[in-house]
């Protein structure tokens, strides 16, 4: 059977998966990054969590509540953390030092594995996509991967609006 789902799936879905993996790569290396470039990967990957919702659950309001009121919770738990250790914000060059991390990846590959896991399901089944609890589920998971994406970002975006004094260390006051 895994043979059969592996050869059935579309060769775009390989292609994203490594576009998602050089991604996830580039993020476990130490690097500069600017204020653009930390905002594009959570509204990428917001975008394919949101869309893993409305292309099996379609704009139901009540997977989208359920999508909106995870991410929202998530983003409310996690935006508060400070950024990682050795994260730096030159507002002079307007650029961020960030830390390798395989937490992006991580994330990355998750949110890719219960995408895809879901278009099986749904394609094996078509019904559980009408199922409430397995709707409710994956649009909350789905939602709180989104809610992590952005919570991350919105950590350095704080670093960078912070005085300029307090920018060179995520712990300033």
């Amino acid at each position: 059977m895994l043979n059969q789902i592996l050869s059935n799936t579309p060769r775009w879905v390989w292609v994203l998966l490594l576009a998602l993996l050089g991604l996830g790569l580039s993020q476990a290396v130490k690097r500069t990054a600017s204020l653009k470039r930390i905002t594009i990967l959570p509204l990428v990957m917001v975008g394919l969590s949101l869309s893993g919702t409305l292309s099996v659950f379609g704009a139901d309001p009540q997977w989208l509540l359920v999508w909106l009121a995870a991410a929202a919770l998530t983003l409310a738990l996690l935006a508060r953390r400070a950024p990682a250790p050795g994260t730096r914000y030159d507002a002079a060059a307007r650029r961020f030092s960030l830390p390798g991390s395989w937490v992006p990846m991580a994330l990355i590959l998750g949110l890719f594995l219960i995408k895809y896991f879901v278009g099986v399901a749904t394609a094996m089944q078509p019904t559980l996509a009408h199922d409430p609890a397995f709707a409710a589920s994956f649009s909350a998971l789905y939602g709180a991967f989104s809610g992590v994406f952005v919570a991350r970002a919105a950590r350095l975006w704080k670093l960078a609006l912070r005085p300029q004094s307090a920018s060179a260390s995520p712990f300033a006051a």
